[in-house]
C-alpha cells in the first residue's frame, strides 16, 4: 500500500510519544501490505473497525489512541485522515 502522508503520522508520534513506536510499526505494515478488501485488514487487524466509504479505525496503544485512514484498495493508496485519543474520537463525526 502507497500511504499517504507520512510526515502527518511523525507528526502525531511526535505530539503522542507514547504512540510513536506503534505508528511507526503499523507504517511499515502497511506500507508492504497488499489489501484487496476487508477481510485483508480484518485478518492482520482484528480490531479494526469499517465505516462506509472505505473508512478504517485502527486501535493504536491497547486502545488508547484511534488512527482513522481511507483506503483506496483498487489504486492500493491509504490516506491518513486522523489520530488521536479515544476519547476525541468519540466527538469526530466521520
Amino acid at each position: 500500500m502507497n500511504v499517504i502522508k507520512r510526515k502527518t503520522l511523525i507528526e502525531y508520534g511526535l505530539k503522542f510519544g507514547d504512540a510513536k513506536s506503534q505508528l511507526d510499526t503499523w507504517y511499515h505494515e502497511a506500507d508492504k501490505a497488499s489489501w484487496n478488501g476487508p477481510q485483508d485488514i480484518k485478518d492482520r487487524y482484528s480490531s479494526a473497525s469499517f465505516l462506509p466509504k472505505n473508512i478504517v479505525i485502527f486501535n493504536i496503544k491497547g486502545n488508547r489512541y484511534r488512527l482513522v485512514v481511507k483506503v483506496e484498495y483498487q489504486s492500493q493508496i491509504v490516506f491518513i485522515t486522523w489520530f488521536g485519543t479515544h476519547a476525541d474520537y468519540d466527538k469526530q463525526k466521520f
